[in-house]
């Protein structure tokens, strides 16, 4: 067994393929496993524990792992987060007996490249095997894959993370939020951090076309399909053929075309409007919506078979007002840019000004800010933009951050109120959630203004 990259390098040259740790507590699936692997030429060690493949994980130094999801003191999610610590970028495959959607999105949200289900079939094996360490062989993505994404905020840090961690996966992305959050620009920087870098990158709005539009434009047509075709047209899905497509504001997706979409992401194949045969298509699918899937889903008016085939990997993207101390870096930037843009001399903010747009409300979140930004440049006299002309653009929207202790109270109250949902109204039990003594309790309903009463059952 190699011990150096030298021997290593030795070893690929003679004919093996990569380095795979088996990891199951069953020895019947990883003898049957090694079997087929080494089969293919593949280098394999097998271990019957989560801990016994932490301890080999220096010595053998795998290209892949692939483990059992249920296994005894640890399980596969755990082993991947610890294998994620302890070399970052390794490749991961989860097998479960299971098979269910839960499953599934619980593996790929915490990093897996994919998941097997049992009794595995070997060409499902082999693909995925083949797969996972085509993609580990690549060169990592360039430095500035996010770079159109201005943040300092922890929880966009943390989302940024999360996109670089599923980019080269393959894996389907929804992306949630408020409109003007910049939905668009994190899937442009998931296609970029991945492998399909290379490839187009292809967005619609499912939302600003009719529907008879919207077929053509995503699946193609062929001569004479309708009235005015007078051509063939090939639809987005080819033109965005080894990239990435996104479908944005998804959930504005007629119901007809969601069935028509559901069949195009299971069989990998497209049929333009009046074709009598599909097209085979190789496009990763990113979606995003400012809607609430679940609740349409409730309502019939979104397909839960097709909301679970876009959702394996959920990022959302949190509104401006949860990231405020992102504010001064996008008023800077847009400041540049709009001068850029006009050649004209750079334009600043007064420091009153500044605080304005930091204290304001942004229903429309980072387009409004843009917005706001473009017609002060725009209608400001002198290079210095003042807090008079903010508030004015801002109108009824300036000014609105609560005060440290009005902030507070909010928290409090909302906190005791969904106390006393939790127990029913019972203040004693309540009491010892909160971890405080049942007079200290009272005082605080009392100061809060909350009725027990209320939250009891009738």
């Amino acid at each position: 067994m190699p011990t150096n990259n030298a021997e290593r390098k030795a070893q690929a040259g003679s004919g093996n393929k990569g380095r795979i740790l088996l990891v199951d507590d069953d020895p019947g699936l990883l003898r049957l496993l090694s079997i087929r692997l080494r089969a293919e030429k593949y280098e394999v060690e097998a271990v019957e524990s989560a801990h016994r493949a932490l301890a080999v994980l220096n010595r053998f130094e795998p290209d892949l792992v692939i483990t059992d999801l249920r296994m005894d003191k640890m399980d596969g999610i755990g082993l991947l987060k610890e294998l994620q610590e302890r070399s970052p970028g390794l490749r991961v495959l989860i097998i479960t007996a299971h098979g269910t959607i839960p499953d599934a999105v619980a593996a790929t949200q915490s990093g897996a490249f994919g998941f097997l289900t049992k009794p595995i079939d070997k060409a499902e094996l082999l693909d995925h095997v083949g797969r996972a360490l085509k993609v580990s062989t690549k060169a990592p993505a360039e430095d500035d894959w996010a770079d159109d994404i201005i943040t300092r905020n922890p929880l966009m840090r943390e989302r940024l993370n999360q996109a670089r961690m599923v980019a080269d996966s393959g894996t389907r992305v929804l992306i949630t939020g408020e409109s003007g959050t910049g939905k668009e620009l994190m899937a442009q920087a998931i296609h970029r951090a991945s492998t399909r870098r290379d490839g187009p990158f292809v967005a619609i709005n499912c939302s600003a076309m009719a529907e008879h539009l919207l077929e053509s434009e995503l699946f193609g047509h062929e001569k004479g399909a309708f009235t005015g075709a007078t051509r063939a047209h090939k639809g987005l899905f080819q033109a965005a053929e080894g990239g990435t497509l996104l479908l944005d504001e998804i959930g504005d997706m007629p119901m007809r075309l969601q069935v028509k979409l559901l069949r195009v992401l299971q069989e990998d194949q497209v049929r333009p409007v009046g074709a009598t045969e599909s097209v085979p298509v190789d496009v990763r699918v990113i979606s995003a919506t400012h809607r609430d899937l679940r609740e349409m889903m409730a309502e019939g008016a979104f397909r839960e078979d097709l909301y679970y085939r876009l959702n394996v990997v959920n990022i959302h993207i949190p509104p401006l007002d949860e990231r405020r101390d992102d504010i001064p870096l996008l008023v800077a930037h847009f400041l540049k840019s709009v001068a850029g843009e006009a050649g004209g001399e750079r334009k600043v903010y007064a420091p009153e000004a500044v605080e304005m747009l930091v204290t304001a409300e942004w229903p429309g979140n980072i387009r409004q800010l843009y917005n706001v930004v473009r017609q002060n440049v725009a209608l400001s006299r002198s290079p210095v933009i003042s807090a008079e002309l903010v508030r004015s653009s801002l109108g009824e929207h300036g000014g609105k951050l609560p005060s440290f202790s009005e902030a507070r109270d909010e928290f409090t109250r909302n906190y005791l109120s969904q106390i006393l949902q939790i127990t029913s109204g019972n203040v004693s039990q309540a009491a010892r959630l909160a971890k405080r003594n049942r007079t200290d309790f009272y005082k605080l309903l009392a100061r809060h203004e909350l009725n027990p009463d209320v939250f009891k059952p009738h």
